[in-house]
């Protein structure tokens, strides 16, 4: 069975959350966020991080990346994060668009994500150079990163401790939180502000939701007129209940961490299957629902002529490829994969004949 494995984005919405949809379009509702679900979702999200936490739902993640810069550096602040981040190699701009110039102090780090001790240098370097390089205001961590990895409680702390040693707010662009959740196992709030975490871009739209995202702020002051560089921005919506209804019913009894199980348990079944070939070299640790490989070009062909899709990821050097799963990704697809790829490196025969 072919299957797709280019991204989580090309899978559909969970009958759930399309069920929440329809049911919200009856009536009338009062617009801009004063309607009921908006109203009883910030109750949720207020319960589930066991704090009080202002919400902003909004229609896409870069929209969230993007005003979290945009508030917290204005125009002559830098964001430390990772050079793999999204908002630093998928965006096309739109932070420093938003914010009206902010640098984005980008840096190297194993599998994805960042240490502290490069944190400290690239802020003692731009802080040592006063009015000649922007100050840094924010530090971004992706969580799950753009490799497939997540951060622990205990790492996200120890780079929360960093930069608020020197004055900088911490954002957590947590497009893929549910997949890291479901690794972790662990609550939210252990994740975010307990370690240290300001603000955080929840997604949904990869796990589940048609387009749902939302910027959490747990500080107060970092919301002053914070509604403001939404509208301005163009992302006050209107009919906020159809995203608020989306992330109510994503939230419900847990349905948010099952689906990002079930996508994480298949992309840990096709690495496995796919890392067992001869020839094929597992990148990164598979702790979420991305897996990044090195495949011969012939395997690679091979399964593409089958009908599996991925991408490749020159990014990370020549002959790799990421691939993707779902809540929705077909099991047969997954172990269609993995028969195909043992049969083009003939290592089913290989296992047969031992």
């Amino acid at each position: 069975m072919p299957g797709n494995f280019r991204s989580d984005n090309e899978y559909p919405v969970a009958p759930e959350i399309m069920a929440a949809l329809a049911e919200v379009n009856a009536g009338h509702a009062h617009a801009y966020g004063e309607d009921a679900a908006t109203g009883r979702l910030r109750q949720r999200f207020r319960e589930l991080f066991e704090r009080e936490v202002e919400i902003y739902p909004l229609a896409s993640g870069t929209a969230a990346n993007s005003l979290a810069v945009a508030q917290t550096c204005g125009s002559i602040g830098a964001v430390v994060c990772h050079r793999d981040a999204h908002l630093n190699t998928d965006e096309c701009g739109a932070p420093e668009f938003f914010s009206g110039g902010a640098k984005l102090l980008a840096l190297d780090g194993p599998d994805g994500k960042l240490g502290p001790a490069a944190v400290e240098e690239t802020v003692a370097a731009s802080l040592a150079m006063g009015e000649h390089a922007s100050r840094p205001r924010m530090l971004s961590l992706t969580q799950a990163t753009e490799l497939g990895t997540v951060y622990t409680p205990d790492e996200v702390a120890a780079l929360a401790a960093v930069a608020h040693r020197d004055g900088l707010r911490v954002h957590m662009d947590g497009a893929r939180l549910a997949n890291a959740l479901a690794t972790l196992d662990c609550c939210p709030a252990d994740i975010t502000w307990r370690a240290g975490v300001d603000l955080v871009s929840f997604g949904a739209t990869k796990n589940g939701a048609m387009l749902a995202e939302a910027l959490l702020v747990f500080d107060p002051a970092d919301t002053v007129e914070l509604p403001r560089r939404r509208k301005q921005a163009g992302h006050l919506l209107s009919k906020m209940r159809y995203v608020s209804a989306q992330l109510e019913a994503y939230l419900a009894d847990g349905l948010w961490l099952r689906l990002a199980a079930a996508a994480n348990r298949r992309a840990r079944s096709l690495a496995d299957g796919l890392a067992a070939c001869p020839g094929a070299e597992l990148l990164h640790p598979v702790q979420s629902n991305e897996i990044f490989m090195r495949l011969p070009d012939a395997l690679a062909e091979g399964l593409r002529e089958r009908g599996f899709e991925f991408h490749p990821w020159p990014h990370s050097g020549p002959g790799v490829y990421r691939l993707v799963t779902s809540f929705a990704t077909p099991d047969d697809a997954v172990a269609g994969c993995v028969a195909a790829a043992r049969e083009l490196t003939g290592a089913g025969a290989a296992a047969a004949e031992a």
